[in-house]
């Protein structure tokens, strides 16, 4: 990995004190002001250790790591004596979802305050135990020290009061020591030394194995359960509708069951879902929410202009986490209910059982314990959710439900199909002179709580159905869903773009990473590459003469430079561009692919250039931009939801292939440090260039344009043949 540093000042950690509204208050973060109490966020042990807890939870991607780096340069403490807690909704702040890339932005700004505030409290302490003022003591490597001598941060934990508001402190900027240096994570050495640290390793007292049996396909009604088929038996069949399940205390025993109740229950079957070659037809067909981002006058006629067009799409895909979902619930005998989830929102999915379930939200706490892999709304939620709906047969018992690989693969929320129509004025000399771009799918949110129902799987299988309305989208303000990153960055003269979301589907969808940035940059990026071969300009310098933003040029003169832009490459070797800024809001990122494509396509190598602000750990930063750029390889050239006109085929890795280790390229990311800018979120930025990286290098090895993904060696050969036509 290196490091491009631009001629910025930086070096200590500012501006604690200094935000301020036009009256001279100072603003706080506004996760702050809506979790106002300092115990909400940190307490101090006997040990000297300070306990963190947050509102986001860590799926791997390493955030935990950094927002204890944040709290140990604030407090001057090392590392190891920062414990950062799970997320828990009656014991931490509610911080909505782990979503977005905006936990750093989020987090990063509170812990500031909330640890200025709590240094100033250990300082008073310190200070009324010697009887001397507040300026005469200093802090030192977690220990206050004064006149007096020396009180480690334990020796003062009695003395603190933190159920108090927290807020702004006229307190000196710290010094970085660990914030931008490349910290070890904090959560692997448990991971690699096997210790039991993910849901699946939960052990409670009374613990209990559940299965469900789901329908055979989307909108399957139960006719008859088959019980017969285990009747004799130590496991206890729960019913309710068409939600099926086995409780027992032996997991294999309850397996067996569920596969004899799978194969004797009957089931009614529609077949209503939509033709999976012509996905296009589907989504267009609407009935739609349309949405105008932007529609900006039109420019006066320029005379000499073409008018040139193209369609790209992407399929369904599937979040494909190598460990399935897994819950765990008790239902307690007075009525209270504990829950142990993987969720991205612990807060969302207690609100929603609560909904679905008729009971007081305060009676349910959700705590959040790690799992492998989550790239957006999976199927945590609705595994929660299970287990919830099998506890309640058997209160006072805990009941853990793993889903199977099948359940994973056909049940889970899908990243949503989309299509889309890119449209330019291009003059004489090649440069765009108007831009018009619609896209259409499905919505990118049907987490926990959207519309005002509950969102779980099961809801809408039980007597009483509770059923899903087609997913939304998150506000534009947000980022959108659909529309994210529709809007291109470059300076294209005016422009018209608009979201066309489907309201109904019997194809369930919501949040994968990066949302509708994948497919929008995609097809921005194939767009632009492809009016640049028309003008006989070099793909780069195209971008870059249509681009004012000075961040995104360096991103994009970074990549191109490391990845050796412009050098003669071997027939049937291509390299190919791919630039964004997620959200037009958040992290720069340009991404340069060399491929080989001859029997089928192999990456060679991807390049990466990232501006995140302030980079606060480098290796966090490089494997989240690394880890998404290979998931969006895979994306771009393998994956893809398959199902018939009832039931979903893709249901293990023979019909759904992901990127094996094999085919993985050497990544490198080159970080493009602005010490003095805010810090922003990494984990989603790489996925849209990567994809139009690949497809353009494609193009530039062989001279084909493939707009409809996955890159295929079939789809290849059908672009080659429409080409010839």
């Amino acid at each position: 990995m290196r490091r491009a540093r631009p001629d910025r000042p930086g070096g200590r950690e500012g501006g604690r004190g200094t935000s301020v509204t036009a009256d001279g208050s100072p603003v706080l973060p506004r996760h702050l002001l809506a979790n106002p109490l300092l115990s909400q966020w940190v307490a101090v042990r006997d040990d000297g250790t300070v306990e963190v807890r947050v509102g986001k939870v860590e799926l791997g991607q390493g955030i935990l790591t950094v927002l204890a780096q944040v709290v140990a340069d604030e407090l001057d403490l090392p590392l190891d004596r920062v414990r950062m807690l799970p997320a828990n909704t009656a014991l931490g702040p509610d911080q909505d979802l782990t979503a977005g890339s905006m936990s750093v932005i989020d987090t990063a700004p509170v812990l500031r305050v909330v640890g200025a505030h709590l240094r100033a409290l250990l300082v008073a302490a310190a200070a009324a135990r010697w009887g001397v003022t507040a300026g005469l003591v200093t802090i030192e490597d977690g220990a206050l020290v004064g006149p007096s001598g020396r009180l480690a941060y334990g020796d003062l934990a009695g003395d603190l009061d933190l159920d108090v508001p927290a807020g702004r402190v006229d307190a000196p900027p710290v010094a970085r020591r660990l914030v931008g240096t490349s910290s070890a994570r904090i959560d692997l050495p448990d991971k690699v030394a096997g210790v039991p640290r993910f849901i699946a390793d939960l052990r409670l007292p009374g613990q209990l194995v559940g299965r469900v049996v789901r329908p055979p396909s989307p909108g399957a009604e139960l006719l008859d359960a088959g019980e017969s088929a285990v009747a004799g038996s130590d496991c206890l069949v729960v019913v309710d509708g068409s939600f099926l399940g086995v409780v027992g205390a032996d997991e294999l025993a309850v397996a067996r069951a569920a596969d004899r109740l799978r194969a004797t229950a009957t089931w009614k079957e529609r077949a209503d879902l939509p033709d999976e070659d012509d996905l296009g037809a589907f989504l267009r067909a609407g009935p739609h929410e349309d949405v105008v981002v932007l529609a900006e006058e039109p420019a006066p006629d320029a005379g000499d202009v073409r008018r040139l067009r193209a369609s790209y799409s992407r399929p369904f895909l599937a979040h494909a986490s190598i460990a399935p979902s897994c819950g765990v619930a008790r239902w307690e005998d007075d009525g209270a209910l504990s829950v142990w989830s993987h969720s991205q929102g612990v807060h969302r999915l207690r609100d929603a059982i609560a909904l679905a379930l008729d009971l007081d939200a305060a009676r349910v706490e959700v705590e959040h314990v790690q799992n492998a892999g989550c790239y957006g709304h999976n199927a945590a939620d609705d595994a929660a959710f299970d287990a919830v709906l099998l506890a309640r047969a058997v209160p006072g018992r805990p009941v853990m439900v793993r889903w199977s690989r099948r359940d994973e693969l056909a049940w889970g929320p899908f990243g949503p199909a989309m299509t889309a129509d890119v449209a330019a004025e291009v003059d004489g000399t090649g440069r765009i002179r108007g831009w018009t771009y619609d896209v259409w799918g499905q919505g990118h949110t049907a987490r926990p709580g959207y519309s005002g129902v509950p969102g779980l799987l099961a809801a809408a299988h039980l007597e009483h159905p509770l059923d899903h309305p087609g997913a939304a989208d998150p506000p534009l303000a947000a980022g959108g869903g659909t529309a994210r990153n529709a809007v291109p960055a470059y300076d294209v003269g005016p422009r018209r773009v608009t979201a066309h979301r489907v309201l109904a589907s019997p194809v369930r969808s919501s949040a994968l990473r990066a949302l509708g940035a994948h497919l929008n940059v995609f097809a921005i990026e194939s767009f632009v590459d492809e009016l640049a071969r028309l003008a006989g300009r070099d793909p780069l310098a195209y971008r870059l003469d249509h681009l004012s933003d000075p961040r995104g040029r360096a991103v994009l003169e970074v990549a191109a430079g490391a990845a050796g832009w412009g050098r003669h490459l071997e027939d049937g070797v291509g390299l190919g561009i791919g630039f964004a800024r997620y959200k037009g809001t958040g992290a720069y990122c340009a991404v340069v692919a060399e491929v080989e494509a001859e029997s089928a396509v192999r990456v060679r190598r991807l390049t990466v250039a990232v501006d995140v602000g302030l980079v606060l750990n480098p290796d966090g930063v490089r494997n989240q931009i690394e880890g998404g750029a290979v998931q969006a390889t895979s994306w771009t050239l393998k994956e893809r939801v398959r199902f018939d006109r009832t039931r979903v085929t893709s249901d293990d890795w023979e019909s759904y292939p992901v990127l094996r280790f094999s085919e993985v390229p050497p990544v490198e990311v080159v970080l493009v440090d602005r010490p003095d800018l805010p810090s922003v979120g990494a984990g989603e930025a790489a996925q849209g260039p990567t994809a139009a990286a690949l497809a353009n290098a494609l193009d530039a090895a062989l001279g084909v344009r493939v707009r409809d993904l996955p890159l295929t060696a079939e789809a290849v050969v059908a672009a080659i043949d429409a080409q010839d036509a």
